[in-house]
This record gives C-alpha cells, structure tokens and sequence, in this order.
C-alpha cells in the first residue's frame, strides 16, 4: 500500500469538501486553501522521492488485481508533474490572499480550485483511459465555473469559446475509448499497450491514434483547433488565469506523452510525423498571434499556444534526447508561464490596466518588479544562463542529431519572436514613462497597499525556481533522463502495472 500515490488526489478532494462546509467563512476558506495546498506541496515531494528510490508505484484501487480494477500509477513523469501541480496551487492559493474578492469567494472560488487541482492530479496518476477521461471532465467543470465567476460580458463570450471546443475534445476522446475499447476489452493503459500490439487491423489502430492526437491536441491547445486559449484566458481573475496557464494545457501534453509512447508506439513514422508538423504550426501561429497583440495577458495567452509546439516537438522527435528536452521544457515552462501571469497582475493591481498602452513607468517606480519580469520574461525567450535557455537548447540539439532541419529553423525563429514580444512588454510596461493621468499614489506606494506581499511572494518564489533550474540544471537534467527512459521502454510500465512480463 503505497498512499503517496493517491494522497495528491485525496488532499484536494478533502479541502474542498472542507471548505464548503464553511462556505459562508471566507477567512477558513482562506486558510484551508493556503494549509491545504500545502500540504499537497509535501506529499508530491515525498511521492516524487518515492518514485526516485523505488521505481514505478501502483496502488490498485480496492484491491482490485489490474487490469480489472482502476490503477493509479506513479512514474518519474507523471510524479514531477504532480509536483508542479502541488507548487502552483501553493503559489496561486497564496496569491489569490491578495486578488480574490469576496463575490468571487461566496460563488465558490477556493472549492472550486480544490476541485480542479484534484481533475489535474488525477489526470496525471491515473492508469486506466476512462479515468483519464473523468478527471478530464472534472477539470473542466471545475475550470469552466472558475472561467465565468464575475459574469462579466467577455468572461462568458471566452467560456462560451472555451467550453465548446473542450466538449468537442471531450467527444473525440469518448468515442475513441470506446473503438478502442471493442478493439482490446480493456481499458488499462498497461494491458491496452500490451494486448494492442497484438492487434492486426493496423489501419484501425492509425484511425484511434489520429483521434486520440486530436482530443488531446485540442486541450492542449495545438495547432488548428487553439483560438479557445487566447479568446479566454485573458478574461477571469488573474489567480485563475494564472493556474489555467501552468497546468491545463499541460495536462493535454502529459496525455500525448503517455499515450504515445506507452500505446500507440508501433508506427512512429506515421504518428510522429503529423506531430511534428503540428508541433511546426503551433509554434508559428502562437507567436505571431502574440506579436500582434498589446494586452499583458493577451500576449502571455499566445506565447502559451507557441510554447506547447515546443513541447509536441521533443516527443514528435521521439529520440531519448528529444524527450528529456520535452520533459524539462514542460518543467520550464510551467513554472515561468504561471510567473509571468502573476506579474501581469501586480502590473495591474498598481496602475489599473492590462492594456500596453497604458501601463508605463514600472522600471523606475517598482524595479524590483521590473527584475522579477525580467527573470521569467529572458527565460520564455531561451536565454542563457535562465532555465528556458538549456530547455529549448536540448530540443533543438536533438532536432538537428535527426537532421530535421525545418523544425529546427522553426523553433529558433520562434525563440527570436518571442524575445520580441518580451521587449515589448518590457518596453511598454517598464521602460516608457507612467502615462499622463495614471493614479502615481498606489504605483509609488503612498497609499500602501499591505496585501501586495502575498503577491510578491510566489513571485519571487517561482524566480528562485527559475533561477535554480537554470544555474544548477543537473538534478533537473538526472530527473528528465531517467523519466525519458522511462517512457522509451514501455515495458517497465506494464510490469509494474501488470507484473507480467510483456
């Protein structure tokens, strides 16, 4: 019986019950949140340790004898995302101390984002298809709810494009579970990949993969099916724009990542190709998208979309240095994409506006600030010595290993493109002087303003983690090595799963 396993999925589900049992007490909400994240912060640091000394964990629900039974199943990949996850919430739940205002609470904020941190971490230990699904549909639910709290006129048009496009998705996924459910007769992930491979109807096995890549492609926000993102991520409560930026769409990629290496792996030059190129796409539209744009978390938006081509690309290369890019860029990205949101809050919260043109004097006023920008903002770009820079280093040096020479052309001109969009924040928001007619009393801190510390705080936590991932890389390299292995050989997997050697 190994609880670090479930425990992740426990906690949240366990605080936001809590919390609705003190609905109409916003201060023990409050603290339920910050303890309860917390708390889930330790357990995927003591998960992560466990899977580090001890291999793949399972813990089979009920005592039920896989593949009959539901799995929850812990490797390297899905225990590091669990620890982002449980980082994030921490961060966002002490941040929301500041920005969440009371209308918010009293329409369930806090047990809402239990909920949705309980989809995430389930959707990353889960080892059986339909689960994946489930906790896809918590997700949304619970995401959906957080996307129109306020009931503002452009939060509902966003969710509106939001939710459409993940039921589609939601749609996709369904019916390929149950094809592939008639193919195999089951719905284990490890007795899927080990009983698929026996399969004789190939092309039938291409059709369900296509339709998985879609499903999964579309929550994550790849290219063609991605203008839900930018259309909706700008428009809730910063603390929730900021939680949808690190995990949601990393949940999409995580479920390309396992199903493409654990299951449909028997024809990589079909699959991965179509990856690629959507991976070449995502990375194009989703730039250019953000260098048309002058609102803060507008351009954040799109650098989202162009990040997660860099993501599809590591496992599209499907080479051991290709995935160890991927799983250190998503470790990368999530971290520095969830900052720059929260930065775009507090350039909010001190003069009142998201809008470039507006914003101004920053660097002068706040250059603290300006320096804590500058940390995640340098390393979206790639550059050295920020962690982004060894990230997008060992994809692309692994793209050029395989000679994938237009890939490799793409994701440095998206890199230079996104250094663009960076100065251009920096420009317009730090560097100008403070436009005439800007209340200068909260910028320069004559009116204090006491709740801006539970701001700076997980910004300048998730700094500190830039930085260290980019000045003493090692440990995170040793961890996406042995993850990359991980998910190369499948059978370790299933053995763990299954204890049948495949």
């Amino acid at each position: 019986m190994r609880p670090e396993v479930a425990l992740p999925i426990l906690i949240p589900l366990f605080c936001g019950a809590l919390s609705l049992v003190f609905w109409r007490s916003h201060l023990s909400q409050r603290v339920i949140a910050v303890l309860g994240t917390f708390a889930l912060l330790l357990t995927s640091i003591w998960l992560l340790y466990s899977v580090w000394q001890s291999g793949i964990l399972v813990m089979q629900m009920g005592n039920w004898a896989a593949p009959f039974g539901i799995s929850l199943v812990a490797d390297l990949l899905s225990a590091i995302m669990v620890l982002l996850t449980g980082l994030m919430g921490f961060c966002i739940a002490v941040y929301s101390l500041a920005t969440t205002g009371r209308s918010h609470e009293r329409f369930g904020y806090y047990p809402l984002m239990h909920l949705l941190l309980a989809g995430v971490a389930g959707s990353f230990l889960t080892g059986d298809i339909f689960n994946l699904y489930v906790w896809f549909e918590v997700m949304l639910i619970a995401s959906f709810a957080l996307l129109v709290l306020g009931g503002e006129r452009s939060q509902m048009e966003g969710a509106i494009k939001y939710v459409t496009l993940n039921l589609l998705s939601s749609a996709i996924f369904l019916t390929a579970i149950g094809l592939l459910y008639g193919l195999v007769g089951t719905l284990n992930m490890a007795d899927i990949a080990l009983k698929l491979g026996q399969v004789e109807e190939t092309g039938l096995v291409d059709v369900l993969a296509v339709m998985f890549m879609i499903a999964f492609g579309i929550k994550a926000a790849a290219f063609p099916l991605f203008f839900w993102l930018p259309a909706s991520y700008h428009t809730p409560p910063v603390a929730v724009s900021a939680l949808f930026a690190g995990l949601l769409t990393k949940v999409g990629v995580y479920a390309l990542y396992r199903v493409f290496t654990l299951i449909f792996n028997q024809s990589p030059e079909f699959t991965h190709s179509l990856l690629l190129w959507a991976a070449a796409f995502t990375m194009i539209t989703g730039v250019l998208g953000a260098a048309a744009q002058f609102e803060f978390r507008r351009i954040l938006s799109f650098h989202i979309v162009s990040q997660i081509g860099y993501m599809i690309m590591g496992l599209a290369l499907y080479t051991p240095l290709a995935i160890i890019g991927g799983v250190f860029y998503i470790t990368h990205h999530i971290i520095v994409k969830t900052n720059l949101f929260l930065i775009s809050g507090v350039a909010h919260r001190l003069l009142g506006t998201y809008d470039l043109k507006k914003l101004g004097g920053l660097y002068k006023e706040r250059p603290f600030l300006a320096f804590l920008f500058l940390v995640p903002a340098l390393s979206l770009a790639g550059l050295p010595p920020l962690s982004g820079f060894f990230a997008k280093f060992i994809i692309i040096r692994a793209a050029i290993e395989v000679e994938a020479w237009v890939i490799t052309a793409v994701a440095l001109l998206v890199g230079l493109l996104t250094l663009y969009s960076m100065i251009k924040i920096w420009a317009e928001a730090f560097w100008k002087a403070t436009p005439e007619g800007a209340d200068l009393s909260v910028l320069r801190g004559e009116k204090p303003d006491r709740q801006l510390v539970f701001m700076y705080l997980p910004i300048i936590l998730l700094a500190l983690c830039t930085l260290f991932i980019g000045l003493n890389g090692q440990p995170i390299y040793e961890l996406a090595q042995t993850s990359a292995a991980q998910l190369l050989d499948p059978k370790m997997y299933i053995e763990a799963v299954l204890g049948v050697q495949p």
